[in-house]
């Protein structure tokens, strides 16, 4: 179906059933908003209002309809009956997987336990990481120099990064490391880490701003990585794009790595899987990678870019990147859902830069602005772990505030 199609269908009135709440924005709104929405639909009659008159601002979600907003607070509140109450409806989802395959359990709640909208735990390691351990879970050292965490890293362990590194050049990590910000304000400016045929590495709470021609975080021939709850930027779209490399670069068959919770902004190239187009015999088979609850503002490019590989972008929001979002190219298999575009030229795209295209499916994403999406082939990817979403309605609100340093502890 067309994606013209599926977004009419999605405001037909309600004759036809409740709406998804999680791929409609009317829906989403008054299951997730219940301070907001209960109240007034217990009191709403359909018959007294009009188009726009009478109805709040956030009914612009519902298409100012009021024959929507009827059935989908009755939807909401009471299942389909005739009083709403003020019962949240969550829903749980289980897929099926060809034979062979373990089976997914994705659960979607609306308003989440935190109460940023999120519904996902943020203290928690899933998708293809999940086993990590990095240094374990001693005191480690602490640095506060260059000279210091290159020293550090060649040991591995636990290492703890106090305030702002300037000037380190690349650091290389070895497995069994944990690499970990004190505080919101401690990471490597004008430099970056590079994981290089290492395992069991783990990178959380930490600001990178990179330096020029060089990478913030590259993994390289690197197994079992979870990247977590950092900062990464530079100095927005401003110069030339090759100015600077990538925020988070993942090639030569890197596997089994989990990005999470992360703030990617200010920069012009954000995040590649597959280094080359040419790069097929290495790179086939591996290159699995998770991307969940990240917040992506004012990058240009690769939210991320994949080739050869396996992508999983769930939750998340996107705002304001103004060429292309989640880009699946020389064959990857990609599934983006439950995730927010604002302003996302070809928000997700299969037909860019390669000569062969890759594999997208894309469901329950809301798409607004000048969001649009390409997708010439659909992925058969199904995920072999459990995970938790966060609605694609809640997910930016919830990533503004859990995302990124100095959310986590140690």
């Amino acid at each position: 179906m067309y994606k013209e199609q599926a977004l009419l269908l999605a405001f037909l009135p309600a004759a036809f059933g409740c709406l998804n709440a999680n791929s409609n924005a009317c829906a989403s709104f008054i299951k997730s908003q219940v301070a907001t929405a209960s109240p007034f639909c217990a009191t709403f009659t359909k018959s007294v209002v009009t188009a726009t008159t009478g109805l709040p601002s956030w009914a612009t979600n519902c298409s100012n309809k009021p024959s929507m907003i009827s059935a989908e607070c009755s939807c909401a509140y009471t299942g389909g009956a005739s009083n709403p109450t003020t019962t949240l409806v969550t829903t749980t989802k289980a897929t099926t997987t060809p034979a062979g395959q373990q089976t997914t359990t994705r659960t979607t709640t609306a308003n989440g336990s935190t109460g940023s909208g999120c519904a996902a735990p943020i203290d928690q390691l899933v998708g293809f990481a999940a086993g990590v351990t990095g240094g374990g879970s001693g005191s480690g050292v602490t640095v506060t120099s260059c000279s210091a965490l290159a020293a550090a890293a060649k040991n591995g362990g636990v290492i703890r990064v106090s305030g702002q590194l300037s000037g380190c050049g690349v650091i290389d990590l070895v497995s069994n490391t944990s690499l970990l910000g004190v505080g919101s304000n401690s990471g490597i400016v004008d430099g970056g880490i590079r994981i290089k045929d290492a395992t069991n590495v783990i990178v959380r709470n930490l600001v990178f701003s990179p330096a020029k021609k060089g990478d913030a975080v590259s993994l390289d021939g690197a197994t079992k990585v979870w990247i977590d709850h950092n900062d990464l930027h530079s100095l927005g779209l401003v110069g030339g794009k090759d100015d600077y490399d990538g925020l988070l670069d993942i090639t030569h068959a890197s596997n089994l790595v989990t990005v999470s919770w992360n703030k990617f902004h200010d920069h012009w190239k954000g995040s590649l899987v597959g280094h080359s187009d040419n790069n097929a015999g290495e790179d086939t088979g591996f290159l699995k990678v998770t991307y969940h609850h990240n917040d992506w503002n004012n990058v240009n490019s690769r939210l991320p870019s994949l080739r050869f590989g396996t992508g999983h972008v769930y939750s998340s929001c996107f705002t304001n990147c103004p060429t292309s979002g989640v880009h699946s190219r020389m064959g990857a298999q990609v599934l983006v859902e439950n995730s927010s575009f604002s302003n996302v030229p070809l928000a997700c795209v299969t037909q860019l830069d390669s000569d062969i295209d890759g594999f997208l499916t894309e469901r329950n994403n809301i798409f607004t602005g000048t969001s649009t999406t390409l997708i010439t082939q659909t992925s058969n990817f199904s995920p072999p772990y459990s995970y938790t979403m966060t609605s694609a309605s809640n997910v930016c609100g919830c990533v503004a505030n859990s995302a990124g340093v100095g959310k986590v502890t140690f």
